[in-house]
C-alpha cells in the first residue's frame, strides 16, 4: 500500500481495523475509517499515527453514506483505494428468516456496499490525477456467495456484492478505476475461538485449518494495492480449498 491513501468501511474492528492496520504496516500514508460505530472509528483512525480521518455513519442509505466518504475524502484530501469491509452475519434457520432480517442483511451487506462504492468512483473522476489507475475498489464477499447455507441463506446476500463488483467494474474500466472482491472462507477469530468453531472450520477446509485473518487480508490490500494494475472484475476467493469457483 506504499504511499497510498486508503479509506476502510467497516474498519473500526473485526477485519475491516486488521485492514488499517496492515495498510499502515504496508506504508499507506493516509487512512480513513468509516463505521457505524463512531468511537471505534475514531480509535482506528488515531492508531494508525499517520494522517487520518474517520466518521460515524450508517451505510444503509445514500445521503448519510455520501456524506460522510466526502467528509473524509475532504479530511484526507486525496483517495486511491476503498475498502469495503462492513457487514452483518446473520445465523437463522432458512425456513424461520423474517422479512426484517432478510431487509437488514440485504440493507447492509448490498445497499451499503453500492452506496460506498458510488460515493468512492464520483471521488475517483472528480480527482486529478496522473497515475495509470485512477482508484481501486475491494469489496469484501464470502464463500457463502457460492456455496449453499441453509442456516444463514441471508447471508447469501454476499452473491449479490460478488454481481455488484463486476457491473461496477465494467462500468468504470473506461476511468481507469478497477473494481474486485475478495471472498474468504471462515477465519480463525478469536470470536470463532470463544464460540467454540475452530474445530468445524479445521474440519471443513483441505488444510485442516481455518484461515488466519492476515492471510484474508493480504489479498485484499494486494487487490486493492499499487501492485494491482491491470486487474478488474475478479472475485479472490481465499478459502484453503474449502471450495473452489
Amino acid at each position: 500500500m506504499n504511499g497510498l491513501s486508503v479509506v476502510i468501511v467497516g474498519g473500526g474492528s473485526g477485519l475491516g481495523r486488521l485492514l488499517a492496520e496492515m495498510a499502515v504496516e504496508q506504508g499507506a500514508t493516509a487512512i480513513g475509517i468509516i463505521d457505524i460505530d463512531e468511537k471505534a472509528a475514531l480509535a482506528t483512525a488515531r492508531a494508525a499515527g499517520l494522517k487520518s480521518a474517520y466518521a460515524g455513519c450508517d451505510i444503509r442509505t445514500s445521503a448519510p453514506a455520501h456524506e460522510a466518504f466526502s467528509r473524509v475524502a475532504a479530511e484526507l484530501g486525496h483517495i486511491d483505494t476503498l475498502v469495503n469491509s462492513a457487514a452483518i452475519y446473520p445465523r437463522k434457520p432458512m425456513l424461520e428468516i423474517t422479512d426484517a432480517e432478510w431487509d437488514a442483511s440485504l440493507s447492509v451487506n448490498v445497499k451499503g456496499t453500492y452506496h460506498m462504492c458510488v460515493a468512492a468512483i464520483e471521488q475517483f473522476r472528480a480527482q486529478k490525477s496522473d497515475a495509470v489507475v485512477k482508484g481501486r475498489i475491494v469489496n469484501i464477499t464470502s464463500v457463502d456467495a457460492f456455496k449453499a447455507h441453509p442456516q444463514n441463506a441471508h447471508y447469501a446476500a454476499k452473491a449479490a456484492v460478488v454481481s455488484l463488483t463486476r457491473s461496477f467494474a465494467q462500468e468504470v474500466a473506461r476511468d481507469n478505476i478497477l473494481v474486485n472482491s475478495v471472498a474468504p472462507a471462515g477465519m480463525a477469530t478469536e470470536k470463532a475461538r470463544q464460540a467454540g468453531f475452530l474445530a468445524e472450520l479445521a474440519a471443513a477446509s483441505p488444510l485442516g485449518r481455518g484461515g488466519e485473518p492476515r492471510e484474508m487480508a493480504e489479498w485484499v490490500l494486494m487487490a486493492g494495492g499499487p501492485k494491482n494494475t491491470y486487474m478488474t472484475g475478479e472475485n479472490i476467493i481465499v478459502s484453503g480449498g474449502y471450495i473452489y469457483a
